[in-house]
């Protein structure tokens, strides 16, 4: 649905001073690609290794109206902060997927509690070299529904600042093939602790990954006491530092639980593969609070 927004002139500075500021706030603490609206898909990743040649994406529109989606691959380069940047060529030590997979349906039309299988199918698998990683995003771009012919334009106030918007989602999915060994080893560096605003208290560091394959697994940081006691306070799923990329800086906000003072104690942030591939811990690191 379109939405029409009237602004009145002498209110519009301070609203764009205060949405500039939430906005800025969002990016800085959650750094992450919007989700499409109303469409869950499972798993969100696909990971072709050993001899696998299928996978499937299991999709739902959760909405109350009848959704479409578009579906294509696109190429991504990860920058130092997490962000995705839209790319044609790929980088030094970076392969596309694309070339090697073939997905059906192309369109997906999603009726309210629908669900629809994607399935990827993986070809060509002799070209592909022996400890390399490929990597490209399956997109699902929502299609905006269009006006019913005949519908009239809603009339206002002709001496107002009108805004139309019109919101277009999607989401990406990281559809990566792998060949050989991996090498890959991640570290944990410079941590420190800040607070945003002086209430929000963040922990930040830098991840280190070296080695031919990405990775992925969840954070978890738990704070422990003088007294040794500890209580977990933050956590990040799904965090992934993808090839070429060696370095990616890291917020993760923390939790204000009862008993929690940091300004002593320690904080101990774990980095592990998730449980459905086997829970395995990866990197571990320490910082003294004072």
């Amino acid at each position: 649905m379109q939405k029409v927004m009237f602004i009145k002139p002498q209110t519009e500075k301070k609203i764009f001073k205060q949405s500039l500021y939430f906005f800025l706030l969002f990016f800085l603490l959650f750094p992450a690609i919007l989700p499409a609206q109303d469409l869950l898909i499972f798993p969100k990743r696909a990971v072709f290794e050993g001899r696998e040649r299928v996978q499937t994406f299991n999709l739902n529109n959760i909405g109350a109206d009848t959704a479409t989606y578009n579906l294509s691959y696109l190429q991504y380069r990860m920058d130092e902060n997490g962000e995705f940047i839209t790319i044609t060529e790929p980088d030094s030590g970076q392969f596309f997927a694309s070339p090697y997979l073939r997905y059906f349906p192309r369109r997906v039309i999603l009726a309210p509690g629908e669900s629809q299988v994607v399935k990827i199918q993986l070809t060509k698998t002799n070209e592909l070299v022996a400890g390399r990683e490929y990597r490209s995003h399956l997109y699902f771009r929502s299609v905006p529904i269009d006006k019913p012919l005949g519908e009239n334009e809603i009339t206002e106030d002709t001496t107002s600042i009108s805004i139309k918007l019109t919101a277009v989602y999607g989401i990406s999915i990281a559809n990566i093939i792998r060949r050989g060994e991996s090498t890959t080893k991640v570290s944990l560096s410079n941590l420190s602790f800040e607070t945003f605003n002086d209430t929000i208290p963040i922990l930040k560091m830098d991840f280190n990954r070296t080695g031919n394959f990405s990775c992925y697994g969840d954070f978890v940081v738990n704070y422990i006491s003088p007294g040794g006691e500890t209580t977990e306070v933050g956590k990040i799923q799904g965090f992934a530092v993808y090839t070429p990329r060696v370095l990616r800086r890291c917020k993760i906000i923390l939790k204000k639980p009862e008993g929690v003072d940091y300004s002593k104690g320690e904080l101990r942030v774990i980095y592990s593969t998730q449980p459905d591939v086997g829970k395995t811990k990866l990197a571990e690191a320490e910082l003294m609070l004072k």
